[in-house]
């Protein structure tokens, strides 16, 4: 089910009829934003990509880059929890304003790069994405599943709850938090695929196996290997329609040996090779619409080489979704030979 050549020209044709075309321009977004979690430095995310060389990398594919800087959140001095969830009210409003960047950006027809910034920020991402495209798809590349509600996250963290605001399914398990009365589910859970899971929470498990979610455990990646296991995310997500795609990508989906710099690491990630080959195959298919990568934080490493490191990593991923090979150059496509510079987006 690789999507290559005639087919993969294919199924742009037919996007271009549900969303705007993609990756005629690249538009990249930072949200340096920490409270949907409790430690802190994961603001300093998107710098520390940058630093890491994410701009100059991608100037060398085939379209234009523009670096719309950081978003600039509020953090309210009188935010109380709610049941047991701190921060609701900041959260909610960081994610409001992000949705609506991530929504004009998708507008103007940028293939949008949103840096992280705590998990928590793919409430606001996705659901911005959506307002454009409401026929998306979504995949999360992740140690954690992030779809507890209030009641099932055992911390209350706001980052672990993500996918449980986006859910249709879910809609009647969710309370009403405060800051979070401008988003009502939109996505399917036959919309939604999970790859490189390895540490889920006892709700969050129920929570997969009632409403049907196609995940991957790592040990599914180990049986079926990563070729196998994109086949069959493409065939679950796109053999009945063709749409775009918004990949949400935490980097504690890979391996601590790689990502060390990051605030819930789990042994057994993915290798290098195979968080390598989801992007790829993620631009083979030419329906990448939206990517966030989230939860690099520099403060939590343990020396300047594992910051460095797992920066690197999250600029790797990032150029390798937007079509850098593992030969050094980028997948040239017939429908992105237009190189002329957008105007600048207004966010």
């Amino acid at each position: 089910m690789t999507l290559r050549g005639p087919l993969c020209r294919l199924l742009r044709t037919q996007l271009n009829n549900t969303c705007q075309s993609r990756t005629h321009s690249v538009a990249v977004l930072g949200a340096p934003f920490s409270k949907g979690q409790k430690r802190r430095g994961v603001e300093n995310g998107p710098k520390a990509i940058r630093d890491a060389g994410l701009i100059e990398r991608l100037s060398h594919l085939d379209y234009p880059v523009h670096d719309f800087g950081d978003l600039s959140f509020q953090h309210l001095e009188k935010d109380e929890p709610y049941m047991h969830v701190p921060f609701p009210r900041t959260v909610g409003r960081a994610n409001k304003l992000l949705s609506g960047a991530v929504s004009n950006a998708v507008e103007a027809g940028h293939t949008t790069i949103m840096l992280g910034g705590d998990h928590s920020l793919a409430i606001g991402s996705v659901e911005g994405h959506a307002k454009q495209c409401p026929d998306l798809c979504l995949i999360w590349v992740d140690a954690h599943a992030d779809i507890n509600t209030p009641f099932t996250s055992p911390s209350g963290n706001l980052h672990g709850q993500s996918v449980a605001f986006m859910i249709k399914e879910l809609q009647n398990k969710m309370p009403e938090l405060p800051g979070f009365s401008w988003v009502k589910p939109f996505l399917s859970a036959k919309d939604l695929v999970y790859i490189g899971l390895r540490d889920v929470d006892p709700g969050e498990y129920d929570i997969l196996k009632d409403l049907g979610v196609q995940y991957f455990t790592m040990r599914d990646i180990d049986r079926l290997g990563i070729q196998r296991v994109m086949e069959v995310t493409f065939d679950h997500l796109l053999s009945r329609k063709q749409r775009p795609i918004h990949l949400s990508f935490d980097i504690d989906a890979m391996d601590p040996s790689l990502a060390p710099a990051t605030g819930t690491p789990v042994n057994g990630g993915l290798t290098y090779r195979e968080g390598i080959w989801i992007t790829e195959e993620i631009h083979n298919t030419g329906l990448l619409s939206v990517m966030d990568l989230v939860e690099v934080n520099p403060d939590l490493g343990a020396s300047r080489e594992a910051v460095e490191s797992t920066a690197s990593m999250a600029v790797d991923v990032i150029a390798s979704a937007l079509g850098q090979t593992r030969e050094g150059g980028p997948i040239t496509q017939e429908s992105q030979t237009l190189k002329e510079d957008t105007e600048q987006l207004r966010l």
